[in-house]
């Protein structure tokens, strides 16, 4: 099994999605950003409009649509905290 993040994404009043993942990619205000297992710390302000895409176990891929806020990554995992976050369709998310 490869290697797993802890990933929590969170709007202002909720957390919309939390669990394991192989990988989050996200545009940044410094550009398009992929986070793996072992990815150096760091935080980053998302551009908008922003979508986080999710990449859970066996390929799926979770994608939503964000309005401003941050990512950051630590050695505990990854954190998306958004203004507000909505699921994209499967068909749009790709």
């Amino acid at each position: 099994m490869a290697q797993q993040l802890h990933v929590e994404l969170v709007a202002v009043e909720e957390t919309v999605w939390s669990g394991e993942a192989e990988m989050v990619m996200a545009r940044t205000t410094e550009g398009e950003l992929g986070v793996m297992p072992g990815h150096a710390p760091l935080l980053g302000q998302l551009a908008e409009p922003g979508q986080v895409r999710i990449k859970v176990a066996g390929g799926e891929q979770l994608s939503y649509e964000v309005a401003g806020g941050f990512l950051s990554v630590s050695n505990q995992g990854v954190t998306v905290l958004a203004e507000s976050a909505s699921p994209v369709p499967a068909a749009q998310g790709r």
